[in-house]
């Protein structure tokens, strides 16, 4: 697997391509972090504890108020896998799906140790985050597929049977990778999928996501990046659950204003076509940013993952500078998500100036390194 290769970036090109990562990222954890008080409750019991309106804040969850849940740790780590596939192509060792698998191997040792084992030589910057180190309500199938070392892949994957939203959560940043073709960047989101869901399903969702995010991220426009995303899922075996549920959420746009029952008509959003397909309907019928993520969290289903997909749409869509400044103030962990998107924008734009296979900055190998 290979991308398309890289062209030179101007400076307007590098600064536009930076506010859509930290667009999607900080986007995605926003909308993770609005529904992770109240996913485990109905419309109707949201409408009793907060109004007519359901929720239009942050409530708090996990002890305070903005607190991300697992979906956003796991899309951080995806971050950094992605990063150190390309510091280590330079050694020729070039396989991202591996890198992103030990990356989520990193994130497994976040649920179980007390803090960064600093005898660890792979950490990297990132997995000695201490606030990391706590569990944010993973699924157990994710535990499960990423428990081990060995990898799952297409032709043999973790957890045959999974259907849930687990993996379509973290796949975001594939999107993010803008130098390569489209059908590469479905490719490698579906065998990063099964490193812990294995049903067709479950990972064609996770492509077709991504295929989405970087339609987005290339600044091309929403319908255009879910036509694409149709063509190429829709050539995949076992296709039809996403490809009608992604054509569903297209058709309801025009079936009248967007509320709680019209969203229900999706399913009930445990599967990953039926969260997909949330997503991209509360994306394509949103005002703006604040006005998307209220209607993504509203409804009966798991609201911090269609939280945490429309919010990577609409911040890869519109950028950082339109997320709701308030919402941004609150969010746990702002600044390493922030940090980490400069990094990814700038190993996108100029990773040849950081590493090479002569020489390599030595702290970027330190944060990224190559083991």
């Amino acid at each position: 697997m290979t991308p398309a290769a890289t062209a030179v970036w101007g400076r307007a090109e590098q600064q536009d391509f930076r506010a859509r990562v930290r667009g999607s990222l900080l986007g995605a954890a926003i909308g993770d972090a609005l529904g992770a008080g109240v996913t485990a409750l109905t419309w109707k019991e949201m409408v009793d504890a907060y109004g007519p309106q359901g929720v239009n804040d942050f409530v708090p969850a996990y002890g305070r108020r903005g607190a991300i849940t697992a979906a956003t740790q796991l899309s951080l780590f995806t971050v950094d896998g992605l990063i150190r596939a390309q510091v280590r192509r330079d050694t020729g060792a070039w396989h991202p799906p591996t890198d992103v698998h030990r990356a989520h191997r990193r994130w497994a040792a976040t649920q179980s140790d007390w803090g960064p084992d600093e005898r660890r030589k792979d950490n990297g910057w990132l997995a000695c985050e201490e606030w990391l180190y706590t569990r944010r309500a993973p699924t157990k199938t994710v535990l499960l597929g990423l428990g081990d070392d060995t990898m799952g892949t297409l032709d043999s994957p973790k957890n045959p049977t999974a259907r849930d939203a687990g993996a379509l959560a973290r796949s975001a940043p594939f999107g993010l990778l803008v130098g390569w073709e489209p059908q590469l960047v479905c490719q490698l989101a579906m065998e990063c999928a099964v490193h812990t869901h294995g049903h067709p399903s479950a990972y064609l969702s996770a492509g077709a996501f991504a295929v989405i995010v970087h339609g987005l991220a290339r600044g091309e426009g929403l319908d255009g990046s879910i036509r694409r995303a149709l063509t190429l899922v829709g050539a995949r075996p076992g296709h039809q659950p996403v490809t009608d549920a992604l054509e569903t959420a297209v058709a309801a746009v025009r079936e009248g204003a967007p509320d709680p029952e019209r969203i229900a008509g999706f399913g009930g959003e445990r599967s990953a076509e039926e969260a997909l397909a949330t997503a991209v309907y509360c994306t394509l019928v949103s005002q703006d940013i604040r006005h998307g993520l209220r209607l993504a969290v509203n409804h009966d289903g798991p609201s911090e993952i269609t939280g945490c997909l429309t919010g990577a749409l609409l911040g890869a869509l519109h950028g950082e500078t339109a997320l709701p400044p308030a919402w941004l103030s609150e969010l746990e962990g702002r600044p390493t998500v922030l940090e980490l998107a400069d990094d990814f924008a700038m190993e996108m734009t100029q990773g040849p100036a950081l590493h090479g296979p002569a020489a390599a900055a030595p702290g970027w190998l330190a944060r990224y390194p190559r083991v």
